[in-house]
C-alpha cells in the first residue's frame, strides 16, 4: 500500500506530482495516496471524492497527522478504520465478519488474506477465489511457506458470514466487550429479532425528540436471574454518520441522576431508617470542601414539609435523599460504591460529596443496569453474561440482605405513592403489574435515564447527546421514559415474560392513620418513625447560620422556627411567633436568637451587605 510509508512526511511528492501529469492528461493516471492520506479521506469521509483540490487539502492533514502522531500511531487508526468489504469497517470487524475470531488469534494465512484484501476490497476479500492467488503471492514476498499458513477457504468464509450477519447488527456495541480466547461471536446472548425491534422504537423515539435536541439513546435488556444480556442498544442506526451515532453509548460515562436514590435508601434501610421514617423536607444549608454554601432543591424548587422516605423516594425528591445520606455517612456510601459494587469512578468519589444525592454520579448505561440487577435478583451481584458458552451463572457476590432489597422493590413498585411525580395517567403504567422502575435526569437535561424491571428481565434506558448538550426541558419520564416504556410492552409479550411475582413475604404492614406502609416484622414502630427528626435539633429554620443578605430599602428577611419561640436580634427583642419579619436598619453583623418556652435557644449569626 505505501512502501515509503517509514520515510514520508504524510504524502509523496514524487507520487504526487506524477498523479498531477495523469489528471492533466500528460501520463498516465497513478494512484498516489499514502497511508497517512488513505486515512485522512476516511475521517473526512471523503473517500470517492477524487479532485485535484482535496489532494491538496488531504496532504495538509496529512502532514499535521505526521506532525502530532507517531507513525504506529497513524497505522493503527488506518488498520482500524480500513474497508474490507461486505461492510466490514476496520480489521476488528472483519476479524469477526471472515473469521469469527478477534485479531490477536488470527493465523498468519488470516492476516495475509486480510491484506490481500486491502487494495480492492470487493473482489479480493477472503469470501472470493482471487483472494487465496493474492494470499500465495504475499507470502512468497514475506518468504512463508504457503502451505502452513492457516488460511480460510472461501467456502468456509462465506459460511462465517451469513453466521456473522445474524449478530451484524449488534457487532457495534459487542466490539465494547472482551471475549475469551474460545469464544466466537456467533455464540453471544443477544436475541436478533428483540434488539432489531428495540432500535427501531430508539431511532424512531429520537426523530420525534430531535426539536428537543435530544440526538442519542441507548438501551440494555438483561435477562434475569442469570444477568444474561438480550439486547444492546448503544446508537439508534451505527452505520450514519449522524452526530454522535458511531460512539457506543452504552460504555460512556454520565451523571446518573436519580437512578442513584434508590442504593442510598438501601444503605439506609440497612442502618436503621424504614419506608416509614419521617423527614422533614425542607430548606437545608450546607458547606462544601471548598467553602461555598449549598442549599439542596427538589426538581420543582418546592417543599413539602414532613414526608416519609417512601413518599420521598416514590416522587424522587432530592432534599430527603441528601438527609439520608448526610445520615448514612459519606464514607459509608462511597465503600459501598467501590468495594461492595466495585465500581470504578471517573474521579475521585470525594469530589461528589452530597452531590451525589442529586445525579452527579457519574456511570456507563451497562454499570448502571447491571447495579441494579441486585433489586430483582434478592441482593446479589452477577457479571453480565455475554457468551453462551459461560454455561452456569456467573461468580456472584452478595451485596444486601433480600429484606431490605423487598423494601426497595416495593416502593418502585408502588404507581400510587408517586403520583405527584408521575401523574395518574403516565407512560409507566404498563399493563402488567410486577414491574419496578427508577426515572433520572441530570443537571440541565444533559441526560434522561429510566432503569426497570420485572423479576424477569431488566431494561435500562438512556437519552441525551453525546457531546453533552443538553437537550430542552427532556425528564427522564418524558425522553428515555418513552423508550422504556414501547420495550417494555415487546417485552411483556415476549417469551422472556414469564409473569413472575415480586417476593414481598419477608416485609411487615403498618397500618397508621389510614395508610399502609411497609418495614420489618421485628420493628418497633414508633422508634424507627423519628429517628432522623430525633437527630435534627435545629430551631432556626430561616436564616441560616452565615447567611448574606443586601441592604435596599425596605430589606425584610423573614425569620422561622419550628415552633413558637421569642426572637432577639443582638439581645433586642423583636417579638414573638413562629415566624417574624425583621427589617434591618443599616449593614452589619447580627446575631439571631430564638428561644422557646422549654428553655431550648439557638443563635445564628447573619451578614448585612450594602
Amino acid at each position: 500500500e505505501d512502501k515509503y510509508f517509514y520515510y514520508h512526511f504524510g504524502f509523496n511528492p514524487w507520487s504526487t506530482f506524477q498523479a498531477t501529469r495523469g489528471y492533466l492528461g500528460l501520463g498516465p493516471k497513478r494512484a498516489s495516496s499514502t497511508i497517512t492520506q488513505q486515512l485522512v479521506k476516511i475521517l473526512l469521509e471523503k473517500e470517492f471524492e477524487r479532485s485535484l483540490k482535496n489532494k491538496i487539502i488531504e496532504s495538509f492533514y496529512a502532514l499535521s497527522l505526521e506532525i502530532f502522531q507517531s507513525k504506529e500511531t497513524i497505522l493503527k487508526m488506518y488498520a482500524n478504520s480500513i474497508y474490507f468489504g461486505n461492510q466490514a469497517q476496520g480489521l476488528t470487524e472483519a476479524s469477526q465478519l471472515y473469521f469469527g475470531l478477534s485479531p490477536n488469534l488470527l493465523s498468519d494465512g488470516q492476516i495475509l488474506q486480510l491484506l490481500a484484501t486491502i487494495s480492492g476490497p470487493s473482489d479480493n476479500n477472503p469470501a472470493n477465489p482471487e483472494n487465496e492467488k493474492i494470499t500465495q503471492s504475499l507470502a512468497q514476498k514475506l518468504g512463508l511457506n504457503g502451505q502452513d499458513l492457516g488460511t480460510v477457504a472461501p467456502f468456509a468464509v462465506k459460511e462465517n458470514i451469513q453466521e456473522y450477519s445474524h449478530f451484524n447488527d449488534t457487532y457495534f456495541e459487542l466490539s465494547a466487550f472482551t471475549f475469551p480466547k474460545e469464544s466466537l461471536i456467533q455464540k453471544v446472548t443477544l436475541d436478533k429479532e428483540l434488539t432489531e425491534k428495540i432500535r427501531k422504537i430508539v431511532k424512531r423515539n429520537i426523530e420525534d425528540l430531535k426539536p428537543k435536541n435530544a440526538k442519542n439513546g441507548a438501551v440494555a435488556v438483561i435477562k434475569l436471574p442469570e444477568n444474561e444480556l438480550l439486547a444492546l442498544i448503544g446508537s439508534p442506526d451505527p452505520q450514519s454518520s449522524e452526530t454522535g451515532y458511531k460512539i457506543n453509548m452504552l460504555n460512556k460515562p454520565r451523571p446518573i441522576g436519580s437512578t442513584v436514590k434508590p442504593f442510598i435508601y438501601l444503605k439506609a434501610f440497612e442502618k436503621d431508617l424504614r419506608p416509614y421514617t419521617l423527614v422533614d423536607d425542607r430548606e437545608y444549608k450546607y458547606i462544601t470542601a471548598i467553602g461555598f454554601p449549598f442549599y439542596p432543591k427538589n426538581f420543582d424548587y418546592k417543599y413539602r414539609g414532613e414526608v416519609s422516605l417512601h413518599y420521598a423516594l416514590s416522587n424522587s425528591l432530592n432534599v430527603p435523599t441528601v438527609k439520608v445520606l448526610e445520615y448514612i455517612g459519606l464514607e459509608g456510601f462511597y465503600n459501598f460504591l467501590e468495594k461492595d459494587l466495585e465500581f470504578e469512578s471517573v474521579q475521585d468519589l470525594d469530589n461528589y460529596q452530597l452531590g451525589i444525592a442529586l445525579g452527579v454520579l457519574e456511570m456507563s448505561l451497562l454499570d448502571l443496569s447491571k447495579y441494579f440487577t441486585i433489586f430483582p435478583n434478592d441482593g446479589i451481584l452477577r457479571e453480565l453474561k455475554i457468551c453462551q458458552s459461560d454455561g452456569n451463572l456467573s461468580l456472584e457476590k452478595k451485596i444486601a440482605n433480600p429484606e431490605y432489597v423487598q423494601l426497595i422493590n416495593r416502593i418502585l413498585n408502588d404507581r400510587k405513592t408517586g403520583i405527584e411525580q408521575f401523574g395518574l395517567k403516565s407512560d409507566f403504567n404498563l399493563f402488567q403489574e410486577n414491574y419496578a422502575l427508577k426515572t433520572g435526569t441530570s443537571r440541565d437535561f444533559h441526560d434522561s435515564w429510566v432503569i426497570g424491571y420485572t423479576p424477569d428481565f431488566l431494561v435500562g434506558v438512556w437519552l441525551g447527546n453525546a457531546d453533552n448538550t443538553p437537550m430542552e426541558g427532556i425528564s427522564g419520564q418524558v425522553g428515555a421514559g418513552r423508550i422504556w416504556a414501547e420495550t417494555m410492552e415487546v417485552l411483556l409479550n415476549s417469551e422472556y415474560n414469564k409473569k413472575t411475582p415480586f417476593e414481598f413475604d419477608l416485609l411487615k404492614e403498618f397500618y397508621e392513620k389510614g395508610v399502609v406502609e411497609y418495614g420489618l416484622p421485628g420493628d418497633n414502630y414508633e422508634s424507627y418513625l423519628n429517628v432522623l427528626k430525633e437527630r435534627d435539633l435545629t430551631l432556626i429554620l430561616h436564616p441560616h447560620d452565615g447567611d448574606v443578605f443586601l441592604l435596599e430599602e425596605n430589606t425584610k428577611i423573614i425569620l422561622e422556627a419550628k415552633k413558637i419561640v421569642k426572637w432577639f436580634a443582638d439581645e433586642e427583642f423583636l417579638g414573638e411567633g413562629q415566624e417574624y419579619i425583621f427589617i434591618p436598619q443599616k449593614a452589619g453583623r447580627y446575631q439571631i436568637k430564638a428561644g422557646g418556652a422549654d428553655g431550648f435557644r439557638e443563635i445564628v449569626t447573619i451578614y448585612i451587605n450594602e
